[in-house]
């Protein structure tokens, strides 16, 4: 049966209590003996009064108390007793007598407790001679119900559930709520409780005894508490905290599982004296952590109700550490709270400081530690600079800084940032200072894999900063790193054509948070990275745009995002955002100093230059990049992408002898690596198209090859290039259905070019037109950029899909993209001269 409205009540009926009005209503002369019960505000009288109502509608007498005699009534007289057990021992037993004689009709609510023996034994004979009605909380549908029926607000799902989850479905707090809500000048669901809810709470609030009011107090603070916890509280024996808690619950202040409402633990918080809240909290607290238990969760409150500053250092400083791993941020502001009462706590400032990403304070903190703290905590600042100016790009001060500090880890993470720079000057390991455990195992793998990926094979070095990540998993969002081991396992990955080995350790290390914030930004920006060599820009640009919203980057991300930005401008011919963020992108090269770990988004980099004719302006960055790397004796994992890179940025400066230099690295490099060996086959490849001579099926296996080790976009770009460079129909149909299928669309799809001669050459106009087609732009937005007519930029765009035999304006688009890709080729035509032989 569907639930119905008691009107001017906040009751909304279930079923069994609508029946029995009903039946009341059919038939007023039937015999009634009813137990109503429930706690405070579930709506007790007002449905005795709803019952009197029938009963007074039908003529019948009603009486509202207890009569002196049994015979004081007429025997036909409806007897409505309302808060039964307040009543007095003696009127209970008048009550039970008129049940047990049936000389009227009864109905008595009372709540569930206290629980005198008169009244037991009255709501027995009640169950055995007639009927108990329970009157539960609101389920959601009921309060949605009654939401219904109040204009203004309805049935709207957001309501509905605020209105539930605040008041836990408690009728008489739901209607007040929603009072509340109808009196606001908006209807949406507030970021608050109204004030003048929270005020009806007030007197329930008094009424109560002081130790009844105390057990909510502890409750408010919205952690468990076990009995444990709340005997020393309250000075009482279990089984007297047993009926503190009956009597709340009784009173509607606490729900089933023995918490108060989101609405009560606010009332709570707010309208109990200062001191009394303060007093049970801060007891709370010490008691927790006397106890070993958590105490961040009561902290929260104390943080919450602005007394955190009164609570004692030392439950402070407990859960400072408890917060570290999860949220840096509020560990540094309790390790600050801690500090202000006396405890020494500037050094685990620093490091949650660091963590949370906020360097300058780090920095700050540690500085001062530097100068004047003592001995220990000098060496634990001596780490949280030297991993603050790391992640700033000072990677030679961050070395030196470690290496003063001294221990197993601390060098570790010097030889990671003196291999970075090109310096790996010998020092003796020290002597280990600490047990073994995970993050110093992790950083001794790190400072191996490293090295391995110089000096030894790809397979090794992937192989030993994989496990550095493995180890830091279960624990190691607290774990102060220079990078993260994850983040170098990645990079080493990218560099050797591992792509799917990379996006499942970084997935991994996201989802254990390795390293804590300070990290994060790092880990997505290489995800990004990954998805753009693949070729999946728009999941790169999603995931750059989640890596910097609302973040102040380092250093080191801003380069990784500039070269992120400039690359995924580049791959959809973006002419204006490459223009656009050219001036930024170079000042993030100026900002960080040249490390092995930066060589990508440097490499990316030197492309845009080229693209836009400003290479010059890197060449200073790009000469102290192969200068690093011939300190490192050209270690062929880290120079491989930098060559190529190298080899992309001289073919669009049309720089024929630069691109002859790079190919000939790659070629030298070749036996180092299946991926080695891939990029090598695709330079010499491409210097062959770009000097006339297409074989597709060597281009084809080039193209795949690329495609097969992650680098999805440059494998459908080399097919694309050789396509428009054949003379060949049926080669530059295959080249082109190769191009699309590697860009992951099928050729199938796609419609063949009809025979003929093409030319692919593009005027000047033909350019500008094309670039802004390919940016988007309508004809009309073209032509007033362009100073023409729209007519005109339409026949512009048919004479360049007729001339290059496209079926359709996607065809045109991709093969646009294609040509735009190669401006020094398409604008003068030639290929390049055949290189001289030594």
């Amino acid at each position: 049966m569907m639930p119905s409205a008691v009107a001017d009540s906040p009751l909304v009926l279930a079923a069994d209590a609508t029946d029995l009005l009903d039946a009341i209503t059919a038939e007023p002369a039937a015999p009634l003996a009813l137990g109503v019960t429930g706690p405070g505000g579930h709506g007790r009288t007002t449905y005795l009064q709803e019952v009197a109502t029938r009963y007074a509608r039908a003529g019948v007498a009603v009486h509202t108390e207890v009569p002196a005699t049994d015979d004081a009534y007429a025997p036909d007289a409806v007897l409505l007793i309302d808060d039964a057990h307040l009543l007095d021992e003696a009127r209970l037993r008048t009550l039970r007598r008129l049940v047990t004689d049936r000389r009227h009709r009864v109905a008595i609510s009372y709540r569930p407790w206290p629980r005198p023996a008169a009244l037991t034994e009255l709501t027995d004979t009640l169950r055995r001679e007639g009927r108990q009605l329970l009157l539960t909380p609101f389920t959601r549908a009921r309060t949605a119900a009654y939401l219904g029926a109040v204009p203004r607000l309805g049935r709207r799902a957001d309501l509905v559930d605020f209105v539930h989850t605040q008041t836990g479905g408690t009728p008489r707090h739901v209607a007040w709520l929603v009072d509340g809500l109808r009196e606001q000048e908006t209807v949406g669901v507030p970021s608050d409780l109204p004030r003048q809810v929270v005020l009806h709470l007030g007197p329930d609030l008094e009424q109560l005894p002081a130790d009844v009011r105390r057990l909510l107090i502890a409750l408010a603070a919205g952690v468990p508490l076990p009995a444990e916890a709340l005997r020393p509280l309250l000075d009482r024996a279990p089984a007297e905290i047993d009926d503190l808690v009956a009597e709340a619950r009784a009173a509607g202040l606490l729900g089933a599982d023995g918490y108060p409402t989101p609405l009560v633990r606010r009332a709570v918080t707010v309208l109990s004296p200062a001191a009394d809240r303060t007093a049970v909290w801060h007891l709370l607290s010490e008691l927790a952590f006397n106890r070993g238990a958590p105490v961040l969760p009561l902290v929260r409150s104390l943080l919450a109700a602005g007394v955190a500053g009164d609570c004692p250092a030392g439950t402070l400083e407990a859960a400072a550490e408890e917060a570290l791993g999860g949220e840096p941020a509020l560990a540094a502001r309790l390790f600050a709270a801690a500090g202000a009462a006396g405890r020494p706590t500037a050094g685990r400032q620093a490091v949650a400081a660091a963590l949370a990403g906020d360097l300058d304070l780090a920095l700050r903190l540690a500085d001062r530690l530097l100068t004047t703290g003592a001995p220990d905590g000098r060496a634990e600042a001596a780490l949280v600079a030297a991993t603050a100016l790391a992640h700033r790009g000072q990677t030679d001060r961050s070395v030196e800084l470690y290496r003063w500090s001294g221990g197993g880890s601390a060098h570790a993470f010097a030889t990671v940032g003196a291999l970075a720079t090109g310096r790996p000057a010998g020092h003796p390991e020290p002597v280990a200072d600490g047990p073994p455990t995970l993050p110093a195992g992790a950083a001794r793998l790190m400072a191996d894999g490293v090295r391995e990926s110089v000096h030894g094979t790809p397979s090794a070095a992937l192989s030993t900063l994989v496990q550095a990540a493995a180890l830091l998993e279960p624990d190691g969002r607290a774990v102060l790193l220079p990078d993260s081991p994850a983040a170098l396992a990645a990079l080493t990955a990218v560099h050797c054509g591992e792509l799917d080995i990379a996006e499942r350790v970084l997935d991994r290390a996201l989802t254990s948070g390795i390293g804590g914030p300070l990290l994060t930004g790092r880990h997505r920006l290489l995800r990004a990275w990954i998805l753009m060599t693949r070729g999946r820009i728009a999941a790169a640009s999603e995931q750059l745009a989640e890596a910097t919203a609302g973040v102040a980057l380092g250093p080191r991300d801003l380069l990784f995002a500039a070269g992120l930005t400039m690359g995924i401008a580049r791959r959809v011919s973006d002419l204006g955002a490459l223009q656009r963020e050219w001036v930024p992108a170079l000042e993030a090269v100026v900002r960080h100093p040249v490390d092995l770990f930066t060589l990508l988004p440097l490499g990316e980099l030197a492309i845009a230059g080229a693209r836009l004719g400003d290479l010059g302006r890197l060449q200073p960055y790009l000469r102290d990049a192969h200068e690093l790397l011939g300190r490192l004796a050209d270690p062929p994992l880290w120079r491989t992408p930098l060559h190529w890179s190298g080899l992309h940025a001289a073919i669009l400066t049309d720089d024929p002898a630069a691109a002859d230099e790079h190919v000939t690295a790659l070629v030298a490099a070749a036996g180092h690596s299946r991926y080695a060996a891939v990029v090598a086959a695709a330079a010499e490849c491409w210097l062959e198209v770009l000097r006339g001579t297409v074989d597709p099926v060597r281009v084809e296996a080039a193209a795949r090859g690329l495609h097969d080790t992650g680098l999805c976009w440059d494998g459908a770009r080399l097919a694309g290039q050789a396509a428009i460079r054949t003379a060949d129909r049926r080669a530059m149909t295959t080249l082109l259905d190769c191009a699309r299928a590697l860009q992951g669309r099928s050729a199938a799809e796609d419609r063949k070019p009809a025979a003929g001669t093409v030319s692919h050459r593009l005027s000047d106009r033909e350019r500008e037109v094309a670039e802004l087609v390919v940016a988007g732009l309508t004809y009309r937005e073209i032509g007033d950029r362009l100073f023409i007519s729209a007519k005109t930029v339409e026949h512009h765009v048919a004479r360049m899909r007729s001339r290059l035999d496209c079926a359709n304006r996607t065809d045109l688009l991709a093969m646009l993209r294609t040509i735009l890709a190669e401006p020094s080729y398409t604008t003068n035509g030639q290929p390049w001269p055949r290189r001289a032989a030594n």
